[in-house]
């Protein structure tokens, strides 16, 4: 098996964007700077640093280059845009802080996109106090979403004052009386926009986020109050902003354009009653193609980013032109398309169960239950031809063999047996399906539940809540191997002890696949898995399900001439941490223990240097990471 052979199967040259890739070694690599395809990093050798500086898996990475190329990469497709339509606006590009707020990436994104006046977006009191504490461009944009108090305002209000363009977005009509009142008492003026609900919804799983029924924005009925009441205050003139949210993870271009364009036309009307309109604000949407099929499903997008930017500038084009308006800057919330690319999960697997029978005897004891013999019958007669009926024979005596059980008319050894022999028969059964043109419906899940189960060092729900939640789907792969023939098919479960702590669904071209091929597993050696694209939204939204905690994080930056440094580390989360963050005290917990180990020593259950062992090991584990560790 070569390289192409393991791309195609994995498929990483449709998802990876060109950032990733397969050596002629087999191993996965980056290539961060995309128009430089001979510049490549081998993930295994990332991975050895990491593990060599005494960090455990499982770690995320996080890749800066691409980081700063997505950002590149948007600014500069929406200024080719502007630039082939002749469009008479800018464009200013906006991070909402909510996709991802772990402080490197929020500083990162301000660093890298501070040559394009990359602003920020706040939905919440710590947003905006975390925004400020980055964005001192008066030429980027922060803009502030989501309920707001006193305090958030007066905040806002500072800002303006300091010079940055800090817009408040009403979403509920009663803000702007809170807005208004706080702009007299402390004698600034507001920068003011609104957000409006549009008709158009856009498929996927944040669907909702747009249409009548969204729980955030303003009808036009609303948005009309508010010039009334802006032109009563002799305030007309703040009003400055018309934005939308049509969700997060568009698939479907044409939802995009139909928003844009109903949005136009509210604007056009608002830039007619009198508002100062100079921006448009499309919120986010841009979808990123985890799957790579290039298609309005709902983990991909039919679309390119130069199709998105030349379709948002020719639609208002279109319509203010028409309307006599002038060009506005079009503001964008792109979060998930910059930062999903930028990290990924990397584990190893620790074990692997498969569904292996014991060997059969050739012959059954003639005192063997008469529906055990018909099944083990079954079995032996199993042909290419008969296969279908065998099944169905197989599956009808299984479960009155469990029936029986039930009744207490077979006991347990008889009970393995028939189990035993079952799936021996299931597995000639998969094999045969292997062999045969037209495969019934009735067999074509036989190899999936047959799939072997391999357990990964990591936690669903703490680094992938998405694939748990919403069964969102990741790009997963091995990273290296990949010059071997994969030979089995396996689900990957993590180390939760939860029925739900588990992936079964994969990414395919042409849908959803419920195995990954995957390697046997080798005696004494380490097998890894990397999860791509999480960099969007995974991080926060991380529960501390079985008090897994964050993993380590590592930051690695490549330079053009293939050589690459950490220039970030951050240990993760120790069980005391964890124990703390819900509310255990670990000292306390310590002299707890100690006096427990102390009342052993009393009663003689252990001696006093059993009992500095014991505690020792208390105190390690205290210590140590949530993570299963070699």
């Amino acid at each position: 098996m070569n390289k192409d052979d393991s791309a195609e199967l994995y498929h990483i040259r449709n998802w990876g964007a060109g950032y990733f890739d397969i050596s002629d070694a087999g191993n996965v690599v980056i290539r961060p700077f995309r128009q430089h395809e001979e510049i490549s990093v081998d993930l295994m050798n990332v991975l050895s640093g990491i593990t060599d500086r005494g960090y455990d898996m499982p770690v995320l990475l996080r890749i800066e280059n691409i980081l700063h190329s997505q950002i590149k990469e948007l600014n500069d497709s929406f200024a080719a845009a502007i630039h082939e339509y002749g469009y008479r606006g800018e464009y200013r590009s906006v991070y909402p802080i909510k996709v991802n707020q772990q402080q490197q990436v929020v500083e990162a994104i301000t660093r890298f996109g501070s040559e394009y006046h990359h602003g920020l977006e706040a939905g919440s009191k710590a947003e905006l106090i975390a925004a400020l504490s980055f964005l001192e461009d008066p030429e980027a944009c922060l803009i502030c979403n989501g309920y707001k108090d006193r305090e958030f305002v007066d905040l806002g209000l500072y800002a303006c004052r300091m010079g940055l363009k800090c817009f408040f977005v009403v979403e509920m009509p009663s803000e702007l009386d809170l807005i208004l009142e706080r702009s007299r008492v402390l004698g600034i003026r507001p920068l003011i926009g609104v957000r409006i609900k549009v008709s158009t919804q856009g498929g996927g799983h944040w669907m909702e986020s747009g249409g009548d029924r969204s729980i955030f924005g303003l009808s036009v009925t609303q948005v009309l109050d508010v010039v009334e009441k802006l032109k009563d205050c002799d305030m007309l003139d703040c009003f400055q902003l018309l934005h939308y949210h049509l969700g997060s993870q568009i698939p479907n271009i044409r939802d995009i354009r139909s928003a844009v364009m109903e949005a136009c036309r509210v604007y056009a009307g608002l830039a007619k009653e009198g508002a100062n309109m100079r921006y448009f604000d499309v919120g986010g949407g841009l979808a990123v193609d985890y799957d790579g099929s290039n298609t309005n499903y709902v983990t991909s997008r039919n679309y390119g980013l130069n199709e998105y930017c030349s379709d948002i500038i020719e639609s208002i084009m279109s319509i203010l032109d028409e309307e006599g308006v002038m060009h506005p800057t079009i503001i964008t919330e792109t979060g998930r398309a910059i930062v999903a690319y930028y990290s990924v999960l990397l584990f190893n697997v620790l074990d692997k169960r498969r569904f292996e029978g014991q060997t059969l005897p050739e012959n059954l004891p003639e005192e063997t239950h008469e529906i055990i013999q018909n099944l083990h019958e079954t079995f032996r007669s199993l042909s290419l031809k008969n296969t279908q009926e065998c099944y169905n024979d197989a599956i009808y005596y299984r479960d009155q063999v469990r029936q029986l059980f039930k009744l207490g008319e077979i006991n347990l050894r008889e009970r393995s047996l028939s189990e035993n022999i079952f799936w021996h028969l299931v597995r000639e059964i998969a094999q045969n399906i292997t062999k045969l043109k037209f495969v019934p419906k009735d067999l074509q899940d036989v190899p999936i539940a047959l799939a072997d189960t391999y357990y990964g060092n990591f936690s669903v729900f703490q680094s992938l809540p998405d694939a748990w939640a919403i069964e969102h789907l990741f790009p997963i792969m091995p990273i290296h191997r990949l010059n071997e023939m994969p030979s089995c098919l396996a689900t990957v479960a993590d180390i939760t002890c939860d029925s739900d702590g588990k992936i079964d669904k994969f990414i395919d071209i042409h849908g959803v696949r419920n195995a990954l091929p995957l390697h046997q597993l080798i005696p004494g050696e380490e097998y890894y898995l990397g999860v791509f694209l999480v960099g969007a939204y995974q991080e926060t939204l991380g529960d501390l399900h079985n008090l897994f905690g964050d993993t380590n994080v590592v930051t690695i930056r490549v330079t053009e001439d293939g050589r690459y440094s950490l220039v970030r580390e951050q240990e993760g989360d120790t069980v005391a941490d964890v124990l703390s963050y819900v509310e255990y005290e670990p000292k306390n917990m310590l002299a707890r223990f100690q006096k427990f180990a102390e009342k052993a020593v009393g009663k003689r259950s252990i001696t006093a240097q059993e009992r500095r062992k014991i505690m020792k090991a208390y105190e390690t584990g205290l210590r140590g990471y949530t993570y299963f560790m070699r």
